[in-house]
């Protein structure tokens, strides 16, 4: 999935039918610009539009616009909003990036295609056993707490590898990249590569790195993955 790849719905339209999204399209060609700067393919940066707390109202034209991946951070909520959007287009990818509870693993399995927050063994035993029952394989990744917040989700750094082993090792997971949230007051660009490093170091090819403010610095970095909200559909009217 490319950050500006054409979808079967729109392909036989022409650049000029497409219907346009202001917010998209901006966010599509500062991606196109960090990836020239990093001299990197555009085709390596998937965009994860974020679309928690908006309505389907506010989806459906960013869909239109040709956008596929999208990122939610509760369960509850994707479950009560997206099946109908999906049903209505073809090839949606939903991906959660928000911290899932082990009780949630059986209804996260079935929906979502990705899962950016596996943090614990708790979760990763639950999620285990939700593969095998389901057959279904979302694409994982573990969240590393990469500036050791108290408040925040996510594996420290030091304790990153034993845990991506113990995911392998223990409870059969195929895990195939990390994600960070840098702290907010930090300079995220350390963060990044912290990250990035221990992906490289156990050999994940995936990092879930970047946001509205940042994702410039996280393609830099080597991000696969960026989680985009604001940019796309502007400021949340409550809290997510």
């Amino acid at each position: 999935m490319t950050a500006e790849a054409t979808t079967p719905e729109v392909a036989h339209l022409s650049a000029q039918e497409v219907p346009q999204h202001a917010g998209l399209a901006a966010v599509r060609a500062e991606i196109a610009r960090a990836c020239r700067d990093a001299g990197r393919d555009l085709a390596s940066v998937t965009l994860v539009a974020v679309s928690k707390t908006f309505a389907a109202e506010a989806i459906e034209p960013v869909i239109a616009a040709g956008q596929r991946v999208f990122g939610e951070n509760r369960v509850q909520e994707a479950k009560a909003k997206w099946p109908p959007l999906i049903a209505r287009h073809k090839g949606l990818e939903l991906h959660l990036i928000g911290s899932l509870q082990s009780n949630k693993a059986r209804d996260a399995v079935a929906l979502f295609d990705a899962i950016h927050a596996v943090d614990r063994d708790s979760l990763a035993k639950e999620l285990a056993k939700e593969i095998t029952r389901q057959g279904r394989r979302p694409t994982l990744f573990v969240e590393v707490n990469s500036g050791a917040e108290p408040q925040k989700a996510g594996v420290l750094p030091q304790d990153a590898d034993a845990f991506l082993a113990a995911c392998r090792d223990r409870y059969g997971l195929t895990i195939s990249g990390l994600m960070c949230i840098p702290p907010v007051d930090d300079a995220p660009a350390p963060h990044f590569a912290l990250t990035a490093k221990i992906a490289r170091r156990n050999g994940l090819k995936l990092l879930s790195m970047g946001m509205s403010a940042d994702f410039a610095t996280a393609i830099a970095f080597g991000a696969t993955h960026i989680r985009v909200g604001t940019a796309i559909f502007g400021e949340r009217t409550h809290a997510a």
